[in-house]
């Protein structure tokens, strides 16, 4: 059961482990804003015609960003009840609400000095408040996540524990909102005041964002994870940017600050959404295979048993009437022992026809050879290993694909290759599964010199087969899983022998087991 539920929180981006291509694409992010940071930061007092609908019109799309993002890590949350989950969630509800009030009381947006009684100090220590909140939740989160679930929050109910968080939320937002707007005078001056303590204020939010950056980089372990460093960064530009300013609304560095805050902000939503989609579309495609493999299994193990029954009947019949008739010429006061032979022999003939029927009945259900068609060797394997590479995520398992070019084509049953590939990929990733050591799976394609062999190399660095076990596992119903049925490897060599290949196994060095798949081609 403890592997089931770890199984189940692999599929959720606060554990699935980030891809190479999503690591390349965050770090091509936060370049691309370092280089916009360094050509804007020279010009960044320069100011730029004030345009009093840029504030609610962009602060409108952070509220909405911010509030979805909450939702679905409150869905996440709803799953594995997870309190870093719970934490982080909330506090991109925070940052939602609070943008509210700060957009309200933001000079010029709805009213000249702002709404709900601001004043000249109240936009920018809300803006503060906002900028604190997340980096806040962050390094909580970071805290948090790595510590074994809580039990008695896996005893209450999820729906209550987010309705009293987001009761929480609100209440410290509208609490803190009243205080800036009714008790302003009580809080230093940041826009007019003092350059020093505009400096310290700013000093402070880019310490809590560093130091969730640098918590984040130390325990870093997922897609989302890999994401909220993008954001802490783009947070550290947008703070520095607003340090610099002199006049701090509407100038060049206004408004590439708020352009930062924007793209922090949608980017964790458009990953979150992306990536639910990819998890959804595999679980689907998983969970109709595995109907699919059920109700196949079911309706060919019923005919075949209908099959065997009505077939099989007759020949049994007949081999047990000519044992009787032999039993009683043999015991009669003298044997006929010619009698006794033919009967003897007419049950052999009748064997023999039983062996000849099962094998028709095995053969109803191979594929027509008609059926093939000419492929690429490589371009199936690329198949296979876009259809494992959540599992290769999931797992932390590497994936090194060597294959040569210009291998001659095969005449093949795509659908029975693919199964073949599929399983030995599937039967690797679980042999690493538990190991402490890099995984790794490697798969090769090359020509078998002096022939027209296909040669496919299927190698993992997993736990190995036993030397004793060697040569029993693609016997039928063999298996040494606790919940394997010891049939895959016995279907995939017939699917290899069927097209004129041979499957064979062998150690890998100095860990792990290779597989080896010989298929002709078509010029064999």
């Amino acid at each position: 059961m403890a592997h089931e539920a770890s199984d189940q929180q692999l599929f959720l981006l606060a554990a699935l482990p980030p891809s190479k291509w999503q690591i390349g694409l965050a770090l091509g992010i936060v370049s691309a804003l370092l280089v916009a940071f360094g050509t804007t930061a020279p010009f960044a007092n320069t100011q730029l015609p004030r345009v009093d609908a840029f504030i609610p019109a962009l602060e409108t799309a952070i509220v909405i960003s911010d509030l979805a993002t909450s939702a679905l890590l409150f869905a996440q949350f709803s799953i594995v009840h997870r309190s870093a989950l719970l934490v982080l969630a909330s506090g991109y509800l925070f940052t939602g609400l609070i943008v509210i009030s700060h957009v309200l009381t933001f000079p010029g947006a709805f009213a000249p000095t702002g709404l709900l009684g601001a004043g000249p100090q109240s936009t920018a220590w809300l803006y503060h408040l906002w900028k604190i909140s997340l980096p806040l939740a962050i390094i909580v989160y970071v805290l948090l996540k790595d510590l074994n679930r809580d039990p008695s929050m896996a005893q209450r109910s999820p729906l209550t524990a987010i309705g009293w968080s987001v009761a929480a939320v609100i209440a410290i937002v509208c609490g803190l909102t009243w205080f800036v707007t009714a008790r302003e005078r009580l809080l230093p001056g940041i826009v007019g005041g003092s350059t020093v303590t505009r400096h310290l204020v700013g000093g402070l939010d880019m310490t809590l964002i560093a130091g969730a950056l640098a918590l984040l980089w130390l325990r870093r372990r997922s897609v989302l994870d890999l994401w909220l460093m993008v954001v802490c960064c783009i947070l550290l530009l947008e703070i520095a940017m607003a340090i610099m300013l002199v006049d701090t609304r509407f100038s060049l560095g206004f408004y590439a600050s708020r352009f930062y805050a924007l793209v922090g902000t949608i980017v964790v939503l458009l990953v979150l959404l992306s990536e639910t989609k990819i998890l959804y579309a595999y679980l689907a495609r998983s969970v109709m295979k595995q109907r699919q493999d059920h109700e196949g299994r079911q309706i060919a193990m019923d005919v075949m048993a209908a099959s065997i029954a009505h077939e099989i009947n007759q020949p049994l019949g007949a081999m047990v009437t000519n044992a009787n008739s032999a039993l009683r010429w043999m015991a009669n006061a003298t044997p006929d022992l010619d009698e006794a032979r033919a009967a003897l022999e007419r049950i052999v003939t009748d064997g023999q026809r039983a062996s000849q029927i099962i094998s028709g009945i095995r053969s109803m259900f191979k594929k027509d050879i008609h059926g093939r068609t000419q492929l690429g060797v490589n371009d199936l394997v690329r198949e296979v290993a876009t259809m494992i590479e959540v599992d290769l995520r999931t797992q932390r398992i590497s994936i090194s694909l060597e294959l040569r070019e210009g291998l001659p084509k095969l005449i093949a049953d795509r659908g029975q290759l693919q199964q073949v590939f599929f399983n030995l990929c599937a039967n690797a990733i679980e042999a690493m599964r538990f190991v402490d050591r890099a995984r790794l799976l490697r798969i090769k394609s090359d020509i078998i010199k002096e022939s027209s062999y296909v040669l496919v190399t299927i190698e993992d660095s997993g736990t190995g087969i036993d030397g004793k076990n060697k040569d029993r596992i693609f016997e039928p119903f063999f298996t040494t899983k606790s919940s394997g049925t010891g049939i895959g490897l016995t279907i995939c060599q017939s699917i290899v022998e069927s097209h004129g290949g041979s499957l064979h196994v062998s150690a890998n060095h100095p860990y792990g087991t290779i597989f080896h798949v010989a298929l002709p081609s078509r010029d064999s």
